[in-house]
């Protein structure tokens, strides 16, 4: 079975993380975040969404997140918008690459942004062309790619027809979504080669929350299929403000280690990222509760 030489981490905590959290944080903790993650050797550090602030108070300070960040060379921050209206905030406030979200399912679409499929990827078509108007990357992201909390689990065929019109639409990058954590092993790998007939692997990532302790291995079982992005969240930070029982992201400190110790590159300083997720744990009042950060890392590892 052959793995791939090397995994671009995609960190989402400064958005997907602290989304969920329930009491708004300063702008400079959000900035500080930011800038201590890219330190750390990762090339994607998530910025913020530009989403409407009644729905998601913690992110209303998006513009002035990214409008203070210490943009670090060779780090890309992308940045979420739900519409035409949240693209044209973040292209006032320098957003590098935007990134855009649907789902699989028609109950959470709903629930999450408040429209049918059909209409969140004409509001997606909108967004894009302005995006490509204005020359930048994007990334959309497939919620509920491998089940629904409503309406259980999603016909891998849909997500692989899904994920076709996105990329038709023009997104450089598909992130297929585990929102509610619900996938095993052989059918996240099943749902990734369903989709990988519709668009290249190469322009598919794996976003995994980690509710039933699985991420780690279905990402294990993904890799052998030739994906090569995949998302994380430092301390397992976040969960999802709109499906009850999400738990968090998988916690970026674990899936550097699991990466680095099968030998696949990923140019992270796992030491440096242990560091950061300690830090925001820290100023969020808990333990840092992540399997590499309680257990450490053994001396003379990777």
């Amino acid at each position: 079975m052959s793995y791939p030489d090397s995994v671009k981490l995609v960190e989402v905590a400064a958005r997907d993380g602290l989304q969920d959290e329930p009491a708004v944080l300063e702008t400079a903790l959000k900035v500080e975040l930011i800038e201590r993650l890219a330190d750390t050797g990762l090339p994607v550090v998530e910025a913020t969404s530009f989403v409407r602030p009644e729905r998601i108070p913690q992110l209303a300070d998006a513009g002035q997140v990214l409008q203070r960040l210490r943009r670090r060379p060779g780090v890309t921050y992308p940045v979420l918008v739900p519409n035409l209206t949240g693209l044209e905030r973040a292209l006032a406030a320098g957003a590098p690459e935007i990134g855009v979200f649907t789902a699989a399912s028609e109950t959470f679409c709903q629930r999450n942004i408040n429209c049918t499929i059909e209409a969140s990827l004409a509001r997606i078509a909108g967004v894009l062309e302005a995006v490509q108007e204005a020359g930048l990357q994007t990334r959309a992201y497939l919620s509920c790619a491998l089940g629904c909390p409503d309406e259980g689990p999603v016909d891998p065929a849909r997500v692989a027809n899904l994920a076709g019109r996105l990329r038709t639409l023009g997104c450089d990058e598909i992130a297929l979504a585990d929102t509610i954590g619900v996938g095993t092993p052989l059918k996240a790998r099943h749902k990734l080669e369903t989709v990988a007939e519709e668009v290249p692997v190469e322009a598919l990532a794996l976003h995994f929350h980690d509710t039933r302790g699985q991420a780690l291995a279905n990402i294990l079982a993904c890799l052998s299929v030739g994906v090569r992005v995949v998302d994380g969240s430092v301390a397992g930070l976040g969960g999802c403000p709109y499906a009850e029982g999400a738990g968090g992201n998988l916690a970026t400190e674990d899936v550097a280690y699991l990466l680095q110790g099968m030998g696949i590159r990923t140019g992270v300083d796992l030491r440096r990222l242990m560091a950061v997720g300690d830090f925001i744990s820290a100023r969020l009042g808990r333990a840092n509760g992540r399997r590499v950060a309680r257990a450490g890392v053994p001396e003379g590892w990777p």
